[in-house]
């Protein structure tokens, strides 16, 4: 029996599980904290995979979903949020040396869209869009059966397109991407902006603000944390106006915490797709799907980069 691994790594959890011939569902399962006074990250990662290794079997492959920018031929992780020391390091190599086991890496938006593309809310699809919508907004894209990586492997950034020339501050330390206009922390902003300004609502300008919090508010009629999604759903929908044109897919898969908003947040995308785009013909075969594995998505494209490593 043929055994993979499969690694997500995340700035608070690293998660490791192990399948079995083509199974989806792992043989096992565990996460831990990705931070511990007591060992590094590596340490914990490396212990990690130990305890998901299927005993007395071999593993044909380890594939693994990081954050950030990542050098697929290299297997090196450039730099990764979150996590102190991890630039430039040679993760699928140490792996590699540590487990006597080819390793393999990708960008973990990337693989979430593998994931929902091979396994879920895009099977059938030969072209799709994948956008998570969270604390920030990551994507990969499908072309033709293909994962988009581009020529070295940091295609598809969905979220760092400019939508307002100078607008807020982007994370990344560029101004008025997608992610610094319509992700979690900017919904939240863009409503404490309001409430500080005297704008009535059910959100107390006392308390933190969180998209979480706006997107329950909404649920229950606050018209402000209403106008929040609407307004966040409008530039996300003028963003993939732009996918759509370059891409033409038949699927857009939307994942990510605020994607659980649902048609709070997918109504005005839809909407707004409708009025930007150039020609409907665009829109006659394109449908809009909720994720179908939230955080699991990662694991499983991970998983399908493993299944499918052929050594050279």
């Amino acid at each position: 029996m043929s055994f993979h691994i499969a690694i997500d790594i995340g700035g608070t959890q690293l998660r490791a599980a192990c399948y079995s011939s083509d199974k989806l569902s792992p043989t096992t399962l565990r996460r831990i904290f990705t931070k511990d006074p007591q060992s590094t990250p590596l340490e914990r990662l490396i212990n990690l995979i130990q305890s998901v290794w299927p005993e007395n079997q071999t593993v044909s492959a380890i594939g693994l979903a990081a954050p950030g920018p990542v050098d697929i031929k290299r297997g090196v992780i450039l730099k990764a949020p979150n996590i102190p020391g991890w630039e430039n390091l040679p993760l699928c190599q140490l792996l590699e040396e540590r487990f006597n086991t080819p390793a393999v890496i990708g960008n973990d938006a990337n693989m979430a869209a593998l994931g929902e593309w091979k396994y879920g809310a895009g099977r059938g699809h030969h072209d799709m869009l994948y956008m998570t919508i969270s604390t920030g907004i990551g994507g990969g894209i499908i072309v033709d059966d293909r994962l988009l990586l581009g020529a070295s492997g940091l295609a598809a950034e969905i979220g760092h397109v400019t939508i307002i020339p100078d607008g807020p501050l982007c994370g990344c330390g560029q101004r008025g991407h997608l992610e610094a206009i319509a992700a979690g922390p900017a919904i939240a902003r863009w409503v404490e902006d309001r409430l500080s300004s005297g704008t009535a609502s059910s959100l107390l300008n006392d308390q933190p603000v969180t998209a979480k919090a706006v997107s329950q508010a909404a649920k229950q009629g606050d018209e402000l944390a209403r106008q929040a999604l609407e307004t966040a759903g409008n530039f996300i929908g003028l963003a993939m106006t732009n996918f759509v044109h370059i891409f033409n897919p038949t699927a857009i898969v939307i994942g990510g915490g605020v994607s659980l908003s649902g048609g709070l947040i997918l109504e005005p995308i839809s909407k707004s797709l409708k009025k930007y785009v150039m020609n409907p013909q665009y829109l006659d075969n394109l449908v809009i799907y909720s994720a179908a594995f939230g955080d699991e998505a990662g694991l499983l494209g991970a998983l399908t980069l493993a299944r499918n490593f052929r050594p050279e």
